[in-house]
């Protein structure tokens, strides 16, 4: 079947409030030698997403200005380089940008085949996500079976699947959360206790019910004055990581625990990571998490979808902060 000429994106008409997300028309990409071109039916909404709207977070140089950094589809052309990938294949991809779209380009190392149960929008709800997990949990934060790992914003998607991969990896789970029902969410998602930020103090609660002992490995995209917190209930030998900060970006840290207790304190972002270091985590997630998601051990969890047009209502909802789990747009049919 010949590929159309043109397709709808939404792109960022200037930087701002969510309804400067608006429908227009664009070539559709050409596919490069090492790349696949993906017809999208799925793409997944990411806080990176929201940032870059704002005008707070540009794309790497060279990369498509459209947002949306994953997808899943079907491969609708491989580049003359690219092995292993036949059109018509589901696939789920991580982008550098791209996603909001009818078709994108992405590097054919960066992607991973739809598991067999999922639906599209829960396969695009699995790579940015599971990317940026493995990558802080896993390496940077060097969590081990047995360690307590505690995972700030446990109703978000990096958090509801932090909560899965860290109880598939054999760590006891704490997670903060803000009210009844995320708290009830991520209890049942398999944490081993959820903390309303809003009730209770949570590096309180760490220390009490680990003995004193604290975290050893501490996930955070709050920023702020949660560093300073997580400190207080970090153990000996501790490692928090950063990826986010909702709160701020600034925060004030007494550096005296951090030498006692010999903390590592490490962050990271994803999007401008070379494509040999993507790679690497692609076949890493392969032959480690898909295993899991194929025994039912971790699930993508998404709270709701919006056609591609709508994407301005998803960004709403997000940054309303009132969802469980993965916002994502529907896009192909």
């Amino acid at each position: 079947m010949a590929l159309p000429l043109s397709m709808t994106v939404v792109e960022v008409s200037k930087p701002g409030a969510p309804e400067v997300l608006v429908p227009v028309q664009r070539p559709v990409p050409a596919v490069g030698a090492d790349e696949v071109l993906i017809a999208v039916l799925a793409a997944g909404v990411n806080r990176p997403d929201v940032l870059q709207r704002m005008g707070r977070y540009d794309p790497p140089p060279g990369v498509t200005d459209i947002p949306g950094l994953e997808v899943a589809g079907r491969i609708a052309a491989v580049g003359a380089g690219v092995t292993g990938w036949s059109v018509g294949d589901p696939v789920c991809a991580l982008l550098a940008g791209g996603g909001y779209a009818e078709y994108c380009t992405a590097p054919a190392a960066q992607c991973l085949p739809v598991p067999e149960g999922l639906t599209m929008a829960e396969a695009a709800a699995l790579p940015e996500t599971l990317f940026t997990v493995w990558s802080n949990v896993v390496e940077r934060g060097r969590l081990q079976a047995g360690e307590t790992l505690l995972v700030h914003g446990g109703a978000s998607g990096i958090g509801t699947t932090a909560i899965q991969l860290g109880k598939a990896l054999g760590a006891r789970v704490f997670t903060t959360a803000r009210g009844a029902d995320k708290v009830r969410a991520c209890r049942n998602l398999g944490a081993d206790r959820a903390i309303d930020y809003t009730a209770e103090d949570f590096a309180v609660v760490v220390k009490e019910e680990t003995g004193g002992k604290g975290a050893d490995v501490v996930l955070d995209i709050v920023g702020g004055d949660y560093l300073a917190r997580s400190i207080d209930c970090m153990a000996v030998e501790g490692r928090y990581v950063v990826i986010g900060f909702l709160r701020s970006p600034k925060a004030e840290v007494n550096l005296f625990p951090v030498m006692t207790k010999r903390l590592t304190l490490t962050g990271s972002t994803l999007r401008a990571r070379p494509l040999a270091y993507k790679q690497a985590l692609a076949a890493q997630l392969h032959e480690t998490v898909w295993p899991l998601i194929a025994q039912g051990r971790l699930k993508p969890v998404v709270c709701e979808t919006f056609p591609l047009a709508a994407a301005a209502d998803a960004h709403r909802l997000m940054e309303s902060n009132q969802h469980v789990g993965k916002i994502v747009l529907r896009v192909g049919e």
